[in-house]
């Protein structure tokens, strides 16, 4: 109970600055090794070919629908699991967390048995290389087949986080993390007596590094983590637990599964109008930008519990600077980002090997659509925002509004009209809109909200 006390105390007295870089650093951790061996697996592959650098892009949409699953029946557990534990109601915690196991199961028979079906017809849809189709084929069907691993890690680590154990969740995800990094090289070109297994080797890294991650959070959950009984033996689903969890985490599931179809739809619109060396350079643009847009997403982690926490105890002025804090470091990482790609487009095209061709693509790529940073960081901090106000349906507007209703058919105009080339502008096209929209609905939540909010400091 003291421990309790004194961490709500700081959530509410310590100076923001100080209280945000405790919140967000293991998270902003965590996130930038997960995009980090991501980018790395997406570099090493592009050693093998183009064609094996544009298979891995064609199959990000799957990976993003298997984590968007996982990580939105996560957010759910978490909101439940905390709740309970708070009211001392250790039934409903347990009820919660093994609940929330029997989905990551269920979760994992989906996708098992999508891979296994639909892996093949996945790529003919979107490609009429055989050596593309071939690659993606192999890549899509391990990474469902052995997602069990993905699951485990992402339950368990919830768990950890409900439990406030956040630090023992960055040392998963560096598990996991450091060994893909490791193995990568090793399976993909058959190095130290391992056969050179080509782009199933970068599925087979990646799924090794999620099931070592799992089995360490299941042990640091039985080791650290004894608030919670995850004990199965017994257990029966129990409907109104699960539609709890879901009528937490679908929002969630569907602004991931949003990305998924918009990345999707891109392919598909460039593979239509251009070659697959677009598709291979929109993978490297989004590898590339998530080693800035994750950080964000860990600040994010961390303002969100500062915004609830200070809402609730009516401190106004906090929330205010925890909020331009946020837009502040949010904008100066994606202005990094823009000068580093408008500055050195080249060397960090020649990270994943790219050709003449594929540099005359991409640097005029990068250049262009990252003109969408200079709005970027301000867009994806109001999104957090209006979920730490309860209003994430805002959110969820602006992510479909921006991503589905604006970005792809701006991309098919601008392809049809103009040429391929001219594709990347819907980027910061879309952007502004969401600039536009953002700011609006920030600005109504100020004034139906916040500026009511008493400052009690």
């Amino acid at each position: 109970m003291e421990s309790t006390q004194l961490r709500e105390n700081k959530m509410g007295i310590m100076p923001v600055n100080r209280l945000l870089f405790r919140m967000a650093a293991p998270m902003i951790i965590s996130m930038l090794l997960q995009a980090l061996y991501n980018t790395v697996d997406s570099i090493f592959v592009s050693y093998i070919s183009e064609q094996a650098l544009t298979a891995v892009s064609l199959a990000f949409p799957v990976q993003t629908l298997l984590i968007a699953t996982g990580t939105g029946t996560g957010v759910g557990i978490n909101a439940i699991l905390s709740k309970a534990l708070g009211e001392k109601d250790q039934i409903t915690a347990n009820r919660a967390a093994r609940n929330g196991l029997f989905l990551a199961v269920c979760s994992y028979i989906l996708f098992l048995i999508i891979g296994l079906t639909c892996s093949k017809a996945f790529f003919s849809v979107q490609t009429d290389d055989p050596v593309i189709a071939e690659y993606g084929r192999q890549y899509m069907t391990i990474v469902t087949t052995f997602s069990f691993g993905l699951y485990t890690q992402i339950v368990f680590e919830r768990l950890l986080q409900s439990t406030g154990h956040t630090v023992y969740s960055m040392f998963v995800q560096g598990l996991g993390a450091i060994l893909n990094i490791i193995l990568d090289p090793i399976l993909i070109f058959g190095l130290l007596g391992f056969p050179r297994l080509e782009v199933a080797g970068a599925a087979i890294a990646t799924v090794a590094g999620q099931i070592a991650a799992g089995i360490f959070a299941i042990f640091l959950n039985h080791a650290k983590n004894k608030e919670i009984d995850c004990s199965l033996k017994g257990f029966r689903p129990h409907g109104p637990t699960i539609r709890r969890i879901y009528k937490v985490g679908i929002p969630s599931i569907i602004m991931q599964a949003v990305g998924s179809v918009m990345y999707f739809g891109m392919n598909s619109i460039m593979l239509r109008f251009a070659t697959s060396t677009y598709s291979a350079v929109f993978g490297v643009y989004f590898k590339l930008q998530s080693l800035f847009f994750m950080p964000i997403f860990g600040i994010n982690n961390g303002m969100v519990p500062i915004i609830a926490y200070n809402y609730g105890a009516g401190k106004r002025s906090r929330i205010i600077a925890t909020i331009k804090l946020c837009i502040l470091y949010a904008t100066a990482l994606m202005w990094l980002g823009l000068i580093l790609f408008h500055v050195f487009p080249v060397p960090l095209l020649r990270l994943f090997d790219a050709s003449d061709n594929m540099l005359s693509i991409g640097v005029h790529a990068l250049r262009v659509a990252s003109i969408s940073y200079l709005f970027a960081g301000f867009c994806i901090i109001s999104g957090s925002v209006f979920q730490a106000m309860g209003n994430g349906v805002y959110s969820l507007y602006v992510s479909v509004m921006r991503q589905l209703v604006v970005l792809l058919p701006a991309a098919y105009i601008l392809a049809s009209s103009y040429g391929p080339e001219s594709i990347w502008w819907s980027f910061p096209i879309a952007e502004i809109m969401s600039l536009t929209v953002s700011a609006l609905l920030l600005t109504r939540i100020y004034r139906k909200v916040i500026r009511h909010i008493p400052d009690n400091v």
